[in-house]
């Protein structure tokens, strides 16, 4: 079998929504520029305008007390207008009357706010009512509080699947800043083209400022301001320094002479230095563009998200050591963007597929699309002759040799993973009589893109006690028996992890069904897990199973996994989260993160 070449493009498609992050610690989007010339970006509070709330059932609402969280959202001040003079005012306003016709649309072309999202259950989403009975106060509060990346690629995927779906806005607030929050997060957990997908799920007439900050984000996330200018005629983004230098990018874009536009901006003291060549720059790729400018990141000290999205737009390479001042979710913007070449995707891919953003099919693609050029000397090269070898080589030995070599390269827990889950489909093809085969590292393999079915051939062939044995144990959908203790303690993983592997093993078990009360209580106390422990957090998940609102379960259970590290999530979280997942109709998703929390020890 021959890997698929595809455009460089195609890998945009390929990662779209479903294919299968970045800590901050913030409340709020990081400034678009060097201080003062855009702060505070952060969505504003404004109240929600009104409209049609779903009913909140009898004794579901939540509140944000469960959580030990503030009764209201803290305030946050809203971007503060830049004062120009009549004369640069008078420019723009005549170069963007063109972009200020307003387009009035039929009433059955208008989109609710009542229901707002991309995605169905059709596309592997959540039903529309996944949040009721949730205040929705108390559920942005969550969402902005929650820190990217999480340690649970699975759960990174659910996450982003709710996320995108079309859902009921919940009670308290607006359907167009609670897609803002939405956004926000997925754009934090470096789902920028999910993100775009849910602002733009608004029509343009019902945004609010939340919303006009984050789709600029979204934009500068994605490497194309052009979404910006059907909004730039806003009188609610009018003011903001941000738009104001978005509406001379925008007439350059649209044909017109932007120089002078901006030139009086940056005589105003709107944005200087690189901030404002940039811009130039990305005015300059429309029809009346003539100047060459070269961008020097000399005595630059810092990536922002306003600088990344523009030189990404204009095909301005960024310096790998710039790009290391950012946040990591850089890595997965950059993986996600067509605007740039192959190979300047490769390493951010193998980030991003770890971080759940890319799939299995999208990292092969994109391996599969530098196979064959000239320069074979390259690392990634190398990689994809072998990733062909592997699947399509004339010998079993050989495929099983090539997929050895790949698996052993990664120098990090996350570069061996990321290695796992471009081969996962290379490894389903072998078939169950091969010899010689590290059993661990295949079964992890095609259970790191989902593949339970097929890694369940290989049961009979896994040893009792190893890693492969216990991640099928986990991994089998239509399991009968029950496990006892004793069952756990025939687990023996080998390595500097294994306690917490074992603890693993054993919350996963639990929280799966697999072992009644009275033995998964006798396994948590001779394994020293506390299940039974309880604080704000778990009374949360486990009221929101019992009241079957599968989306703030998934979201619960990623704030109990705010960590990029397996082992920083606690085996009674594991237990908590995969217990939850199961009763809300999720048991699929349970299953592929307790597998996960061995295969990436």
């Amino acid at each position: 079998m021959r890997i698929s070449r595809t455009k460089v493009a195609l890998g945009a498609l390929a990662v779209c929504l479903f294919g299968a992050g970045m800590a901050l610690g913030q409340d709020s989007p990081e400034s678009l520029l060097p201080p003062g010339f855009d702060e505070p970006v952060a969505p504003s509070g404004a109240p929600p305008r009104p409209r049609a709330t779903p009913a909140s059932g009898p004794g579901l609402t939540l509140s944000p007390s469960t959580l030990g969280l503030p009764a209201t959202p803290q305030p946050v001040p809203s971007p503060t207008p830049t004062p120009l003079d009549p004369a640069a005012m008078a420019a723009l306003a005549a170069a963007q009357a063109a972009q200020a016709q307003r387009y009035e649309m039929p009433d059955y072309a208008r989109r609710s706010l009542a229901t707002v999202g991309v995605a169905g259950p059709a596309d592997g989403a959540l039903g529309p009512d996944a949040f009721r009975g949730v205040d929705g106060i108390y559920l942005e509060t969550l969402m902005r509080r929650l820190n990217a990346p999480i340690a649970s690629r699975w759960l990174s995927i659910a996450l982003r699947r709710t996320l995108v779906s079309r859902i009921d806005t919940p009670a308290r607030v607006g359907g167009a800043d609670f897609a803002a929050e939405r956004a926000w997060l997925l754009v934090r957990m470096g789902e920028a083209v999910a993100a775009r997908a849910v602002v733009q799920a608004v029509d343009s007439d019902n945004y609010t400022p939340k919303l006009y900050q984050v789709a600029m984000q979204t934009a500068l996330a994605t490497g194309d301001p052009g979404q910006l200018c059907p909004l730039v005629g806003s009188a609610d983004a009018a003011q903001e320094r941000g738009w104001v230098i978005a509406r001379g990018i925008c007439t350059g874009l649209g044909g017109e002479a932007a120089a002078p536009i901006l030139k009086t901006l940056e005589k105003q003291g709107v944005a200087r230095g690189v901030d404002m060549l940039l811009a130039r720059k990305v005015a300059g790729m429309g029809a009346s563009g003539r100047q060459a400018i070269t961008i020097e990141w000399d005595g630059v000290d810092q990536l922002t998200a306003w600088r990344y999205g523009l030189a990404t737009a204009s095909g301005t390479e960024i310096p790998d050591a710039m790009v290391q001042t950012a946040g990591p979710q850089v890595q997965s913007w950059r993986a996600l963007s067509p605007m740039l070449e192959v190979r300047q995707r490769i390493a951010p891919a193998e980030y991003a597929a770890v971080r759940g953003v890319l799939s299995n099919a999208a990292l092969v693609d994109l391996y599969g699309a530098i196979d064959g050029e000239d320069d074979q000397a390259r690392a990634e090269y190398a990689v994809g002759r072998d990733l062909r070898t592997a699947y399509n080589a004339a010998t079993r030995g050989e495929r099983v040799a090539a997929l050895a070599g790949l698996w052993g390269e990664g120098k990090t827990p996350d570069a061996r993973y990321a290695r796992m889950i471009l081969t996962a489909r290379a490894a389903a093809r072998l078939p169950t009589d091969t010899q010689e085969v590290d059993m661990n590292r295949l079964v992890a393999s095609m259970l790191s893109a989902g593949l339970d079915r097929t890694a369940l051939r290989w049961q009979s062939r896994a040893t009792a006690g190893s890693d492969a044995w216990a991640m099928l144990a986990l991994a089998d959908p239509e399991v009968s028996r029950r496990y006892r203790a004793g069952d756990i303690n025939d687990y023996a993983p080998a390595g500097d992890n294994a306690t917490l592997k074992e603890k693993l093993f054993f919350a996963g078990m639990a929280g799966l069904g697999r072992m009644s009360p009275g033995e998964a209580s006798s396994a948590a106390g001779s394994l020293d897990v506390p299940i039974g422990t309880e604080n704000g957090w778990t009374r949360a998940i486990d009221r929101a199973a019992r009241a079957n609102q599968p989306g703030l379960v998934i979201v619960l259970a990623a704030i109990g996994m705010q960590t990029s590290d397996w082992r920083g999530v606690p085996p009674e979280v594991l237990y908590r989260v995969c217990n939850a997942l199961r009763l809300v109709g999720l048991g699929g998703q349970a299953r592929m993160i307790a597998t996960e929390a061995i295969a990436r020890l």
